[in-house]
């Protein structure tokens, strides 16, 4: 039979699964800005909670694996390291007491950003798409099922470079708890199965060049480890 495409499509973002062989499809990926207060300061923004905010990446900027290659156009990429929640099921107006039922598992992600370019399209007031959304600029673990793990609040959540540790944070110091940026996303979105949440970073972020290793992880979740090439 003859594709219903006149191009071949292209093949769907996933994310593997500790102790399954089957894959997680990923539709969207949202990720909260300045979801801790440290991270906040450190970007020059009040750390009072305020409503949260949010941007996307594209589901194929994910990688899973030992390296990522440098980007081009900039010359100060910086790493953030993030809870990474992925869903199950989703919906509109989903209550904040129902949103942890619609989380399949949880990882640790980088949110590598090119800072510089970010940083020109804030003061043209343009949008942070070539700052965030570039290709593999999202490296992240195999999920962990939450009916393994539960629903963690709290625990280290760190990264080095070269063997130094630059962020140290916990996850109850997240302004934003995932029940709560679950159900405000479903308020602007109609979230489904397979949407990915990065969930913010401590304080920290700073620049990374070719050849550094980097080392993360989140307490009972995952360890991430990445070379950037």
């Amino acid at each position: 039979m003859a594709s219903a495409y006149v191009i071949a499509p292209p093949a769907i973002p996933a994310l593997p699964v500790v102790g399954s062989e089957g894959l997680f499809p990923v539709h969207r990926i949202y990720c909260v800005g300045r979801n801790f207060a440290d991270h906040a300061i450190e970007m020059g923004h009040d750390p009072n909670r305020e409503p949260p905010f949010f941007f996307q990446k594209n589901a194929d900027n994910l990688v899973v694996g030992p390296s990522v290659p440098y980007p081009p156009r900039t010359s100060d990429m910086h790493y953030e390291i993030e809870l990474v929640v992925a869903l199950k099921s989703g919906g509109e107006n989903i209550k904040v007491e129902d949103a942890l039922s619609h989380v399949y598992g949880y990882g640790v992600g980088i949110d590598l950003t090119r800072r510089d370019l970010q940083g020109e399209a804030k003061k043209l007031g343009r949008p942070w798409e070539v700052g965030k959304a570039f290709e593999q600029s999202a490296p992240c673990t195999a999920l962990v099922p939450a009916e393994t793990i539960g629903h963690p609040s709290e625990g280290r959540i760190w990264l080095s470079v070269n063997g130094t540790v630059k962020q140290d944070g916990n996850l109850n110091q997240m302004i934003w708890k995932v029940p709560e940026m679950i159900a405000e996303l479903s308020t602007l979105f109609r979230l489904a199965p397979g949407d990915v949440i990065f969930a913010g970073t401590p304080a920290g972020v700073g620049p990374v060049k070719a050849g550094d290793r980097l080392e993360g992880g989140v307490d009972g979740v995952a360890t991430l480890d990445v070379t950037i090439i």
